[in-house]
């Protein structure tokens, strides 16, 4: 306990030297950070969602050296990331950091704030709408009912509604929760993996896992495929700087935050693979998982290598870890909003930053809910529209990413007091790769991945993304270049 208190107290002191009176408990352990990071990267979940993605585009040869080149740069991403969040832990984040770092341009934090944490509600609300598929597609196993696009929807109103009552509970479920979700993955990971390589009838070749191209796209680059092929990994790894939104709750919030953010994605790189491999090794037909009815494709790879019960078993250990992912991507959001409005870059301050008897920003949970339920409807009538919608959530991730590691190649004083966890004489490198990793993936995300190319399979994450600009742009030019000039000080430190 007492140890406790003092991890406390040095982390209180620090948000106080950053301006900030602490208004959170400090209840989160490391595996309660780790944890927040692990359920946003949701490792099973964003493999088995967007595994066909891959496996259309590049095959396995494209999944497994896809996996492990993009964990790689993600990794130096997240040690950049790392170390700029062991300085300034607090959990505004990228948006913060980007304030602290480049203080004499305000847009630049307002737009990353705004951007980051409308990318945040956009994951939670396709992770809830993720859900609702895995659950139509168990209905359909189960009992080969069909289940409509309003259903669907539905379903994803619940669990849009469910995750902002957790996130309203507060810290400690929170916490809890993501304690428990490091546990579920790696159990249930072991789970899916023996199950589908004791059960099913044939197993591929080393040959096929490793070399076998597929090209489901139309494209004739087998280069390009194959770097289509990457944005799976993408989709799946996206997550790891979630930590830093739940640092003001965490005991040595600047050695355990920036641990949580790199060892999410070193745990996430192994535990993927694992799982792709295991994945590989047990499909039966590629053509019959591209051309499956299901809701989700996964469904027809486990069906058609483990039969319909154990299918219903593995979609079940999916499914409740997204459940997890999906709450926490509301968490970071409310924790956006919270920060924003702080430093009056939100409106509404006072109440987006009222906290009720569970220490939770409330209002912050319940508009991410909102919005996302506005969002789920817009899947009833299209569903090209939808994945627009959400797919711009990555992009705008990716775009988050971007902003503190420029500043950090290009104006190497921007950090001038650097925290415990530091990359030393390695800094610039890893930034400068990581800035590379990042400008190319974020030009790979709005290219088109089918041809010929027309109305029906466009990439539309581009339009989705110049109209999450507009919006911005339209706030910072109305509003908030009168009301917000960077971090606002709480707390003020009395002269000696």
């Amino acid at each position: 306990m007492k140890d406790d208190l003092q991890a406390s107290a040095v982390s209180d002191q620090r948000l106080l030297d950053l301006g900030y009176k602490p208004e959170f408990r400090r209840e989160m352990s490391l595996f309660g950070v780790l944890g927040i990071s692990f359920c946003a990267i949701g490792v099973l979940t964003g493999m088995s969602s967007a595994f066909q993605t891959g496996l259309f585009s590049g095959g396995p040869l494209g999944l497994f050296w896809g996996w492990n080149i993009c964990s790689l740069f993600m990794l130096f991403i997240a040690l950049s990331l790392a170390e700029i969040c062991s300085a300034y832990p607090t959990m505004g984040g990228l948006y913060f950091w980007v304030c602290k770092m480049k203080p004499d341009v305000p847009i630049l934090g307002f737009c990353t704030g705004w951007i980051y944490s409308i990318a945040m509600v956009f994951t939670g609300t396709s992770g809830n709408l993720s859900v609702a598929l895995y659950i139509a597609s168990m209905a359909e196993v189960g009992t080969g009912r069909t289940l409509t696009r309003v259903e669907i929807a539905g379903i994803a109103w619940g669990i849009n509604i469910f995750s902002g009552i957790i996130n309203t509970v507060g810290t400690k479920a929170i916490g809890r929760m993501s304690t428990f979700n490091v546990w579920w993955t790696l159990g249930g990971t072991f789970v899916l993996v023996i199950t589908l390589l004791v059960k099913a009838p044939a197993k591929n070749s080393a040959a096929f896992v490793f070399t076998d191209f597929e090209n489901f796209t139309g494209w004739d680059s087998r280069g390009f495929v194959v770097l289509l092929g990457f944005l799976q990994a993408i989709y799946t790894l996206a997550g790891c700087e979630t930590a830093a939104q739940v640092a003001e709750e965490a005991k040595r919030a600047e050695i355990l935050a920036p641990l949580a953010v790199v060892g999410s994605i070193a745990g996430s790189w192994f535990i993927g693979l694992a799982y792709m491999l295991a994945l590989l090794f047990s499909v039966q037909s590629i053509a019959s998982v591209q051309a499956t009815s299901y809701a989700i494709p996964i469904a027809q790879l486990f069906y058609d290598a483990v039969g319909p019960r154990l299918t219903i078993m593995c979609l079940v250990v999916v499914t409740l870890a997204q459940v997890m992912a999906a709450v926490t991507a509301f968490t970071a959001s409310s924790r956006l909003f919270y920060a924003l409005a702080r430093d009056n870059a939100f409106p509404a301050k006072e109440k987006y930053m009222a906290l009720n008897r569970f220490q939770a920003p409330y209002w912050g949970v319940w508009t991410s809910v909102i919005i996302g339920c506005i969002i789920s409807c817009a899947y009833i009538g299209s569903t090209i529209a939808f994945n627009a919608i959400l797919s711009s959530a990555a992009i705008s991730v990716m775009l988050s990413y971007l902003q503190p590691i420029i500043i950090r190649v290009f104006w190497l004083d921007s950090l001038p007091e650097l925290g415990p966890f530091n990359l030393g004489r390695w800094s610039w490198p890893i930034n400068f790769a990581s800035l590379l990793f990042s400008t190319f993936i974020c030009v790979l995300f709005v290219l088109p991945t089918a041809y010929p190319v027309n109305v029906l399979n466009m990439n539309y994450a581009i339009v989705a993304v110049g109209g999450l600009f507009v919006i911005v742009a339209i706030n910072w030019v109305t509003w908030g270049r009168f009301s917000f000039v960077g971090p606002v000080q709480t707390f003020k430190a009395e002269k000696s």
